[in-house]
């Protein structure tokens, strides 16, 4: 199943998940919703809490935030290449994800009051448009669509990469990821619908996980992947409203 999502493209994991015990179950649409919606529970919760942190200002509060990236960055290396363990790293991510998603959400909403709740909305309204457009056929991952997507996330990772490098050295970074100005906004436009592109690759593979009846464990791994791919489409809008409002 190639996709740009890390997590799907990893070989490993598909033949880690390869069912070779029937007793214990197959992998099915369904049980990857509920571990989904269980991570999402999870990553609430988390949230809150750094949120809480963020707001009352407890000194500790953006130490565990920068510490939590970190950790959910760490337990996604270890799920995507020991996928073996993901009924234990899968909920962890989740955690860390949350603590980190709380805190950055928290320190938007202080600049700009209400727009986590728009992003959140937003986040939810693209999720379900794409899934509509992917159960009715509208857009479907046929080879040239998963070229195309997979592609373009490489490039705007490679973006990512160098604004790293250049702030690392002391550089001012990429204009067109912060600047609020057309050509930066239309650049988080592009960046925004490319993850949502990702969405109907992470429908896909886990479609084609069930259908391959691949093991039970798998539904994790697939819950993963797609909170991989809804976590960047977050961020990525909680950005481009955030230029709007400057």
């Amino acid at each position: 199943m190639r996709t740009s999502n890390p997590a799907f493209s990893s070989k490993t994991a598909l033949k880690a998940f390869a069912n070779t015990n029937t007793e214990t179950g197959t992998m099915s649409i369904r049980g990857t919703i509920n571990k989904s919606l269980f991570m999402v529970l999870i990553i609430i919760a988390a949230g809150s809490i750094s949120w809480k942190m963020i707001a009352e200002g407890a000194s500790f509060a953006m130490p565990l935030v920068i510490g939590s990236a970190i950790v959910g960055f760490i337990l996604a290396l270890i799920t995507i290449f020991s996928p073996k363990y993901v009924q234990v790293t899968v909920p962890l991510y989740a955690l860390a994800e949350g603590l980190f998603l709380g805190g950055i959400s928290a320190m938007y909403n202080y600049i700009y009051e209400g727009i986590v709740v728009h992003a959140v909305l937003l986040t939810a309204a693209t999720l379900f448009l794409m899934l509509t457009l992917y159960r009715t056929g509208v857009l479907k991952a046929t080879p040239a669509f998963r070229k195309g997507v997979i592609i373009a996330t490489g490039a705007i990772a490679v973006v990512y990469i160098l604004n790293f490098v250049f702030s690392l050295f002391g550089g001012s970074g990429i204009a067109l990821i912060y600047d609020n100005g057309i050509a930066g906004i239309g650049f988080s436009l592009l960046v925004v619908g490319i993850a949502a592109f990702n969405l109907i690759l992470d429908f896909d593979n886990i479609e084609k996980g069930a259908a391959m009846g691949l093991s039970k464990n798998y539904e994790w791994y697939g819950a993963f992947g797609l909170m991989v791919t809804l976590i960047w489409l977050y961020l990525e809008i909680l950005r481009l409203l955030a230029k709007l409002r400057r």
